[in-house]
């Protein structure tokens, strides 16, 4: 097996409102790459929220008295407090300098997932602007998904992706936030190993591999290659979505 893992090259700054299937099949048909069947396209999930417009000004935001509490035990602005607030279901630890919580779309992640990195608007002071992460990043995926099946007769995966830290781990690492056309989780469990046994709890989180392997490629800092194309992928495509990754909070023993 070879996974291939190929940015795609002169990728332009994406703005509120651009057709990201657009823009990918106009950079790849002016580049040596040639899309195939059971490719995955992996994208950044700052090109997405920009696309759909997902820009907030810092000042437009009125703090709750909530926000004010937790801002006062994190030494946060209040504001941006309120703003992660706005996009959380649950907030499970906030100390000075950290802010854990549970995002509307169940992942657990620092400050929700907003960014403030490469975040620009033509309007006011860019330190003003915070990038908030999709709305609903399975259906952007889907949506896209279906615009590049469309535009090259192919059948592809599409994976959503944002750089995340973990529990008692330094440093980030990408991971799956939205996927369409492929498996979020490999279930191994029945299946032999080099000896005979059969795997009784194996089960492979092939999404998030995938999605750290292409953060690798992406980068973080001004490197402009916020999408990938994997090939090689192991695994039978199949529609996923993020549910399947996700632990139930009955089955968390670490909250």
């Amino acid at each position: 097996m070879t996974l291939l893992l190929t940015p795609v090259p002169n990728f332009p700054l994406v703005n509120a409102g651009d057709d990201l299937a657009g823009i990918i099949v106009h950079s790849v048909n002016s580049s040596d790459l040639h899309p195939k069947d059971g490719d995955i396209w992996i994208l950044a999930q700052k090109i997405v929220s920009k696309a759909e417009n997902r820009l907030v000004n810092i000042n437009r935001i009125i703090p709750s008295a909530r926000a004010f509490e937790i801002a006062n035990k994190t030494k946060k602005d209040p504001r941006f407090v309120e703003l992660v607030l706005s996009e959380s279901s649950k907030v499970l630890r906030a100390s000075p300098g950290t802010l854990i919580v549970e995002h509307h779309c169940g992942f657990i992640c620092a400050n929700a997932g907003i960014d403030h990195s490469n975040v620009m608007s033509d309007e006011g002071n860019p330190d003003d602007w915070f990038l908030l992460l999709p709305e609903n990043p399975d259906a952007s995926a889907y949506r896209i998904r279906c615009d590049l099946e469309e535009a090259y007769k192919c059948r592809f995966g599409v994976l959503i992706i944002d750089s995340h830290g973990r529990a008692w781990r330094n440093g980030t690492v990408g991971i799956t936030i939205g996927l369409s056309g492929l498996p979020g989780v490999v279930d191994l469990r029945g299946r032999p190993d080099m000896f005979g046994y059969r795997l009784q709890i194996t089960q492979i989180g092939a999404a998030d591999e995938l999605a750290a392997a292409a953060s690798l490629v992406m980068g973080q800092a001004d490197e402009g290659k916020p999408v990938v194309l994997a090939r090689g992928f192991p695994y039978a495509l199949r529609d996923g979505k993020l549910d399947e990754i996700l632990r139930p909070e009955e089955n968390d023993l670490f909250r």
